[in-house]
């Protein structure tokens, strides 16, 4: 069985600027197929446009309000919000009001698999 306490889970900064606590990753614990994290955002806050090569990405607002742009499109959203982000999709959220928010990603989380810029190659 594997149980993570929220309070012992160290949050740290992401390539594109969220503060994230992994509750459940590779970091933390045995799992090979996908991570959950909680992420937030200070009120104006915004990450960096990116995108992730091989990771699905589901957000779900637990709360506050913000803009989520993907691939161009963008739409308010708030507090019981789900939102997909499949892979290779150009993303961005940004906080009307401060943004907490669950992120699990398929396969798991990995800077490595966060991107700025298309390479042209």
């Amino acid at each position: 069985m594997e149980i993570r306490k929220y309070a012992q889970q160290i949050p740290f900064t992401t390539k594109d600027g969220s503060t994230i606590r992994s509750l459940l990753d590779r970091s933390n614990a045995p799992v090979r197929n996908q991570s959950l994290a909680e992420a937030t955002l200070p009120l104006g806050a915004e990450t960096e446009r990116h995108y992730h090569l091989l990771s699905e990405e589901i957000y779900y607002i637990l709360s506050g309000r913000g803009l989520m742009e993907i691939d161009g499109s963008e739409s308010e959203i708030v507090s019981g919000d789900a939102i997909l982000i499949p892979p290779n999709a150009w993303h961005q959220i940004r906080a009307i009001e401060p943004l907490t928010f669950l992120c699990c990603c398929s396969p798991p989380y990995a800077h490595e698999d966060t991107y700025f810029v298309r390479d042209q190659s």
